[in-house]
């Protein structure tokens, strides 16, 4: 239920809704011989944030319903696991930011028909040995709207004018994310971690292009623990965490802001870096 008795810049829009969701969930799993295969199904529905409803009384919201099918199979064995899951989620009226206007001059979200994201999820591990284990995860994806609009503010004109686009990718949606781990114990209390972490391509707006993007980064991380062994507690762990070793310089994150001035296309992408090389040590006692 939602009822709001207006907003600050807009104390006339008074708005009263009330959504029923039923989500449910279904799966089967089959399992033999260390083998398990399984399907499920599931929807889900949700209400808008309470700022999408400040988009005036012509302008309100849908709330977003999902459509998730998956399929997968994974095998635990001694000395190794596997797994493997394909997804597609397709959504209709997702909320997406789409560079509209609403009626008291802010930017909101606005419900678009079509999106979907389908994909694979890959995970395994191997223990060589006790002191070497391995361990390693990767994603593939396609993450796309199917009918897309661009709103740009004419500082010329006035108002807005649009661009339209077909198929393009959704925001901060990368086609690949990977992952690995070697861990080491080279002594009976004391262990290594090496974590590695790689992010394709993110687009900062739905419009897919190069130019409005952050590129792919990798990551190194190293992770040092040793146990120390006192009668007073059951154990105290000392860890260094070993953040970036490599120096690299990338940014996660960011938007971007596109406008008309002066007869042309202006666009202005703003970042946030993360640090280079930094180190936390921390310790816990049990």
């Amino acid at each position: 239920n939602y009822t709001l008795n207006g907003f600050r810049n807009n104390p006339i829009l008074l708005i009263k809704n009330n959504y029923n969701f039923v989500n449910p969930k279904l799966g089967v799993t089959y399992t033999k011989n260390n083998w398990q295969v399984y399907t499920s199904y599931a929807l889900a529905q949700k209400e808008p944030n309470r700022d999408d409803f400040e988009a005036g009384k012509n302008q309100q919201p849908k709330p977003e319903l999902l459509n998730d099918f998956e399929a997968g199979i994974e095998t635990k064995k001694n000395k190794y696991s596997f797994s493997a899951n394909l997804y597609y989620m397709k959504y209709k009226d997702q909320l997406i930011l789409t560079g509209k206007l609403n009626d008291v001059g802010a930017y909101t979200r606005i419900n678009i028909p079509n999106s979907y994201r389908a994909g694979i999820e890959l995970q395994g591990k191997y223990v060589f040995t006790k002191y070497l284990n391995v361990a390693a995860n990767i994603a593939f994806s396609k993450n796309k709207i199917k009918n897309f609009t661009e709103y740009l503010d004419d500082y010329d004109n006035g108002g807005q004018q649009t661009n339209f686009y077909t198929l393009t990718d959704i925001a901060f949606s990368p086609s690949t994310v990977a992952g690995g781990s070697i861990n080491i114990t080279p002594l009976k209390n004391g262990g290594i971690n090496l974590i590695s972490k790689y992010v394709g391509r993110q687009y900062l707006d739905n419009t897919s292009l190069k130019s409005r993007s952050l590129n792919s980064f990798f990551t190194q991380d190293v992770q040092l623990s040793y146990v120390l062994e006192n009668k007073s507690f059951k154990a105290v762990t000392i860890i260094a965490q070993l953040n970036n070793v490599f120096c690299k310089k990338y940014e996660p994150n960011g938007y971007s802001f596109s406008y008309i001035y002066g007869g042309s296309l202006t666009t202005e992408n703003f970042y946030f870096p993360m640090a280079q090389f930094n180190c936390m040590v921390g310790v816990n006692v049990r």
